[in-house]
């Protein structure tokens, strides 16, 4: 089946996937901390059955066992050389429940390993992992490929890449979300949708996380953005323990009543996961009978993402600044530090036109004595871990551009593709590729147009090249081509006719960079900010401009209200009264230099790791003593991220960046603490229970607690309930921390409690992970149930309070 076969398909009928499969193997006898591929193939009948009863219950697809078939989970179980065996029988075994009828989807999911800067994997190392594992599910012959339970948008990427790189089958990708409608990473739906579905997936959805009820918002979220099919594959609600087991009480008749919110919110395609077996697809198949088919929008959005945010660009909505200042053209302390390979100032620049209203941040980094690529890289590691805001990647040289949009984790705005050979060429299938908008620089070989005219046929050159690439119009921001008013009087006309015409007759965004129209002239601020007014009044959508310029900021604000754009008067007053505030606030208390401490704690805020020991030592040489250093400025400053995740302020990227920014500043410092000065706290053993491979958030709770001073002891993952104990008694902790993330592994956490029991262990269990609640930890008997490493701090301390 081909991507327009597929399509075709579920715009004519409702497509069915099968259930669970771990929980039902469960059933059948798998034991925990096997390898699950492994006791398949030596159980294939087991599997078998169960997948033809899920094509007699109505499915029209099943997954191949091959979930965690890549080589770094086989590694974990000694069966990496077994990897293309493996995924080839996997395959049959699917392939001969299908019968001649059902279709076989090669399963892919996590790796466990976590992507750079976050983890120490690279991204061309994961996009390598999953070729080889869908290079050998293409040759086994599946139909198509699903790529799920995933939490990070950017391996979802590396995934759809690499099997983009060796099969031009259907890719379906769906992610868990939180209770908070975000990934662990801090991707909400819609961002998901626009940023797959831009890159070339063929469905993007979710699985697991909830039951179908608490799942129909994600779906209505991803559905307004979606131009291809969306994807429900809901747990039978959220595990309980009975009777010492893990059970899903939802009935198959409940799940489908429940599964129809899913279907009227906009899901075409329709599944179950964990807890869910032939008997809920067949009553959900029987449920939806005679319904209508969920219409596939064939309307677009002219929409840019980060990997936690997406920004809608109106062709008539509010005008957005691009923030110019990462460039280091013309900026003498920015150069120095780049190629001194000091991020600071890069972090900086970011932090503060975010908070001055940029809505996007150009990124180039064009100089001389630095690797341009390798900067630029870096760069992108470090902007989309301090802000929020999409980016735009500008450079002059293609193979630039095409690794920035490799790794960048989002939906990129690329500066820029004009009609010179190369880019025309080159930039415009890169641009599809990774899914990035792009703005059309009315450019040639023989360099500015001679006039409008000319002007007028680059920019439909280009435009109707790109259709026939497959962009869309809203694709697509036109730039107006600003040149010197100094030296062509119409410069300014010209442009604003440009404007004019891609806004009105076109129905294009457009772009300009400000600066170049007032090059030579005095108080130029005046010019760049009439010139904006005028622009906007043609239809304007963004510029290119420093949003720390308070007048060019208030007249595009005042701009929007004069031409009654949607909420621009609200925004208006908001910032007016924003700067007037601040004003005032400066007027009462001038700005003072700060101390060290309060630079300490602020590098601990913004994660910046490049320079926090050097702002130690300055400290430290000030006459700060180790200790307050610690105490005054750098737990204060983690609790302080404590309460930007909490506020979701800050996500993921910016919480591990600032733990680890402080653990630096701790390790460097530990040595110099007098053991009579440094007060000892508490042993905590911290694992990933027996079974569970998964680490990230308990990795994050060993740092957290670390950096509280916290003895820690981390045991890994997939870790027996005797090991665990034996470690707590011999180390008299205070505290076990467990962790899992599989709902076929939780129940290992009532093993520890009850085992812990038995040998007298008096330490205090927590647990955590993404399948556990507070009323599971009440059902196994634990101490408490934290959320996230934030929370986690929160509880340890309250625990230890109320010790005897």
């Amino acid at each position: 089946m081909n991507r327009q076969e597929f399509q075709k398909l579920c715009r004519e009928k409702i497509l069915f996937l099968d259930g669970a499969t771990g929980t039902n193997l469960q059933k059948a006898g798998m034991p925990t901390g096997v390898c699950p591929e492994a006791w398949i193939l030596e159980h294939p009948d087991v599997l078998k059955q169960l997948q033809r009863e899920y094509f007699e219950a109505g499915s029209d697809i099943v997954l191949a066992p091959t979930f965690t078939s890549n080589r770094i989970k086989l590694e974990e179980y000694g069966l990496a050389d077994e990897i293309k065996t493996m995924n080839h029988r996997l395959v049959a075994l699917s392939r001969e429940a299908a019968g001649e009828h059902g279709m076989v989807a090669g399963d892919m999911t996590m790796t466990g390993r976590q992507l750079a800067p976050m983890g120490n994997m690279r991204f061309e190392d994961l996009v390598d992992i999953y070729r080889e594992q869908a290079g050998y599910l293409a040759d086994a012959g599946v139909d198509l490929f699903i790529v799920e339970t995933m939490m990070s948008l950017n391996e979802c990427r590396a995934a759809l890449l690499a099997i983009r790189e060796v099969s031009d089958l259907p890719v379906l990708v769906t992610l868990s979300f939180n209770e908070d409608g975000r990934t662990l990473f801090g991707t909400d739906a819609r961002t998901a949708m626009v940023v797959l579905q831009s890159l070339g997936a063929d469905a993007v959805g979710v699985n697991c996380s909830t039951g179908p009820e608490q799942m129909a918002g994600l779906v209505t979220d991803m559905k307004a953005y979606a131009n291809i099919p969306v994807i429900a594959k809901p747990n039978a609600g959220m595990p309980e323990v009975v009777d010492g087991k893990t059970v899903y009480r939802m009935t198959p008749e409940e799940f489908a009543s429940e599964a129809l919110l899913l279907l009227e919110a906009g899901a075409g395609i329709l599944g179950g996961c964990c807890g869910t077996t032939p008997a809920h697809i067949r009553a959900l198949k029987e449920a939806v009978k005679g319904r209508k088919v969920p219409d596939i929008s064939q309307t677009y959005h002219r929409v840019l993402a980060s990997e936690r945010q997406t920004l809608d660009i109106e062709l008539d909505g509010g005008f957005l600044v691009v923030g110019e200042r990462i460039n280091p053209t013309g900026k003498k302390k920015l150069q120095a530090a780049l190629r001194e390979g000091q991020m600071d100032m890069v972090m900086d620049m970011a932090l503060a036109q975010e908070e001055k209203g940029a809505a996007i941040l150009d990124i180039n980094m064009g100089m001389n004595g630095i690797d341009e690529k390798e900067m630029m890289l870096k760069t992108i590691d470090i902007v989309t871990q301090t802000v929020n805001l999409p980016l735009c990647i500008d450079s002059s040289h293609v193979d630039i551009i095409e690794a920035a949009l490799r790794v960048y984790p989002g939906r990129a705005l690329i500066n820029s593709i004009s009609l010179e050979k190369e880019k025309f060429e080159r930039l415009l299938p890169i641009a599809k590729k990774y899914g990035a908008m792009f703005i059309l620089l009315p450019l040639s070989d023989e360099g500015l147009p001679k006039d409008s005219r000319e002007k007028t046929e680059i920019i439909h050159r280009i435009m109707d090249r790109a259709m026939e690439l497959g962009f869309h119009k809203e694709d697509i921001v036109v730039d107006g081509l600003v040149a010197t008013v100094g030296a062509n009087r119409r410069a300014a006309m010209e442009t604003l006719d440009t404007i004019a015409y891609c806004h009105d007759n076109l129905g294009l965004a457009t772009i300009c960079g400000l600066s170049n129209i007032s090059f030579g002239l005095p108080e130029r601020s005046y010019v760049n900010t009439a010139f904006l007014t005028m622009a906007i009044s043609r239809g304007l959508t963004m510029a290119i401009a420093n949003p720390s310029q308070d007048l060019l900021m208030h007249a595009a604000f005042a701009s929007d209200l004069l031409m009654n754009r949607p909420g621009a008067d609200v925004r208006y007053i908001e910032r007016m009264n924003e700067f007037k505030d601040q004003k005032a606030s400066e007027s009462a208390s001038p700005t003072a230099a700060m101390t060290p401490g309060e630079r300490i704690f602020e590098a601990v805020l913004k994660g910046n790791q490049g320079g926090i020991l050097k702002l130690v030592t300055e400290g430290l040489e000030g006459g700060l003593l180790p200790d307050d250093v610690i105490q005054k400025s750098l737990i204060p400053a983690i609790q302080k991220v404590g309460e930007f995740f909490e506020q979701q302020k800050y996500f993921l990227p910016q919480l591990i960046a600032s733990a680890e920014t402080m653990e630096k500043a701790i390790d460097y410092l530990e040595p110099m603490l007098k053991k009579d000065d440094a007060e000892e706290k508490a042993t905590i053993i911290m694992a990933t229970v027996e079974g569970d491979i998964h680490d990230i958030g308990k990795n994050l709770v060993v740092l957290m607690l670390k950096n509280y001073g916290y003895r820690v002891i981390d045991l890994g993952k997939d870790v027996s309930k005797e090991r665990i104990v034996a470690a707590a008694i011999k180390e008299n902790a205070a505290i076990i921390g467990l962790s899992a993330l599989m709902t076929t592994t939780m129940m290992r956490m009532r093993d520890v409690v009850e085992y812990a029991a038995e040998q007298g262990c008096k330490s205090k269990i927590i647990i955590g992970g993404a399948v556990t609640t507070q009323s599971f930890a009440d059902e196994i008997g634990a101490d408490g149930y934290s959320r996230d490493a934030a929370e986690a701090v929160h509880l340890v301390e309250r625990l230890l309070q109320s010790a005897p």
